[in-house]
């Protein structure tokens, strides 16, 4: 019998153009909570690189990597700027 490895799920590895990252963004905002948009928003990031999203938001790296981590709780400002830094905008409809 052959044996089978897997590795465990990583959507930053899927997020590869700018339809795609607004499509998954707006799904976890519309159907989750704010730790699962957080937890898309992480994802998104490391996508793209935190270090340039680090630079386009003039926050460290350092601080980026905490507030969009599990158990992060970073404010409304912050994440305004990670979204605008991934060419989205957040919207009241």
């Amino acid at each position: 019998m052959k044996k089978i490895t897997t590795k465990k799920w990583n959507a930053s590895e899927y997020l590869d153009s700018p339809e795609i990252i607004r499509e998954y963004l707006k799904i976890s905002f519309e159907e989750g909570d704010s730790e699962q948009l957080m937890m898309a928003l992480g994802q998104v990031a490391r996508s793209q690189g935190i270090s340039e999203i680090a630079r386009k938001t003039n926050l460290s790296r350092q601080n980026l990597y905490k507030a969009l981590s599990e158990g992060g709780s970073p404010r409304f400002e912050t994440v305004k700027k990670v979204v605008e830094a991934l060419g989205c905008k957040l919207s009241i409809v």
